[in-house]
C-alpha cells in the first residue's frame, strides 16, 4: 500500500508539527501574562505624564519650549514598533498596512520622511522598502528596558531641536485584549493641547521649581521616553498574545488536518482490503 504508507508519513509530519505549535502556544501564553503584567503597572505613569504635558500646550510659562510649537510641516520623522520574530499572525503586517497609508498620505502632500525602526521586522521591512531609515534597534528581547531605545529616541529629538523634522510620530500595537490588538499612530512632537475647562484658558499655569526651563527641559524629554517605552512594553503583550493565537489557531487547523488524511487512509486501506478479497474469491472460483 504505497498510498496508504504516504498518508501514513504525512500524519506523522502534521502530529509533529502540532505538537510544537501547541509548545509554542504555552510559551506563549506564559510569556503573555508577564508582559501583561508590564504593560498595566507602566501605563498609569505614561497616561499620567501625557495629560500633564498636554496641559503644558494651553498654559503661559515665561519660557515656551520648542516642543511646544506648531510649525510648518516640511518633514516629519516617525518611529516604527515592531516585533522581532514572526509566527505572530497579522500583527506586523497589519501594522505596516496602516503606516504605509499614513506615509502615503504624507508623501502626496510633499512631505518627506524620516524612519527610526524598533524591532527587526520592522528594520527589514523599510530597509526593503528603501525609507530613509536614520536609525534602527533590534533583538530587545522579551523584557525591554528604557536604556534599549534611549538612542533612537535621541536621534529624532535631536532632529526636531536642530530643525531637520517639524513632527514626530510614534506607531504600535495598542493591546485591547487577548483577541485584539490595534495598530495606531500617535503624534508627539509638537505636543497636542489637551481640552480643559475654558474658563482656564488664557490666566492658568504650573509653579515651577526651579524654573520653568529646566523643568521642562527634562520634562518634555521624559515624556516622550515614557511613551515610546509604553509603546513598546504594549506591542510585546499584543506580540504574546497573537502568537498565542495564531499558533492555537495552527494547531486546530493541524488537528483538522489529520482527521481528513485518517479518513482518506482508511478509505484507501478499506479499498485495498476489498481489493485483495475479490482476488482471492476470484481466485478460488477460477479453481
Amino acid at each position: 500500500m504505497a498510498v496508504g504508507k504516504e498518508i501514513r508519513v504525512k500524519i506523522a509530519s502534521i502530529k509533529n508539527t502540532q505538537k510544537i505549535t501547541r509548545a509554542m502556544e504555552m510559551v506563549a501564553a506564559s510569556k503573555m501574562r508577564k508582559t501583561k503584567d508590564r504593560m498595566q503597572a507602566t501605563r498609569p505613569y505614561s497616561q499620567k505624564i501625557g495629560q500633564i504635558i498636554k496641559h503644558l500646550a494651553h498654559a503661559n510659562p515665561e519660557y515656551k519650549h520648542s516642543f511646544l510649537v506648531q510649525r510648518e510641516i516640511k518633514r516629519i520623522g516617525i518611529i516604527v514598533i515592531s516585533s522581532d520574530r514572526g509566527l505572530c499572525g497579522g500583527l506586523n503586517a497589519n501594522l505596516f498596512r496602516k503606516t504605509l497609508t499614513q506615509l502615503t498620505e504624507w508623501e502626496k502632500a510633499g512631505i518627506e520622511i524620516d524612519v527610526c525602526a524598533i524591532g527587526t521586522k520592522a528594520s527589514g521591512f523599510f530597509s526593503n522598502l528603501k525609507s530613509n531609515l536614520v536609525g534602527q534597534v533590534t533583538k530587545i528581547g522579551d523584557t525591554p528596558h528604557l536604556n534599549d531605545i534611549i538612542g533612537i529616541i535621541k536621534i529624532m529629538l535631536d532632529a526636531y531641536l536642530e530643525g531637520r523634522i517639524d513632527e514626530l510620530h510614534v506607531v504600535s500595537n495598542e493591546f485591547v485584549n487577548t483577541m485584539t490588538q490595534r495598530p495606531h499612530i500617535d503624534r508627539l512632537l509638537p505636543v497636542i493641547a489637551e481640552q480643559i475647562e475654558e474658563s482656564l484658558n488664557s490666566h492658568w499655569d504650573y509653579i515651577y521649581e526651579p524654573d520653568a526651563k529646566e523643568v521642562l527641559d527634562h520634562l518634555l524629554t521624559r515624556y516622550i521616553e515614557s511613551i515610546v517605552y509604553q509603546g513598546l512594553v504594549e506591542n510585546n503583550a499584543c506580540e504574546q498574545a497573537a502568537r498565542m493565537i495564531a499558533m492555537k489557531s495552527a494547531s486546530d487547523n493541524a488537528g483538522n488536518l489529520i482527521k481528513e488524511l485518517q479518513l482518506i487512509y482508511n478509505k484507501a486501506r478499506q479499498a485495498a482490503i476489498t481489493q485483495e478479497i475479490s482476488e482471492i474469491v476470484g481466485g478460488a472460483a477460477a479453481v
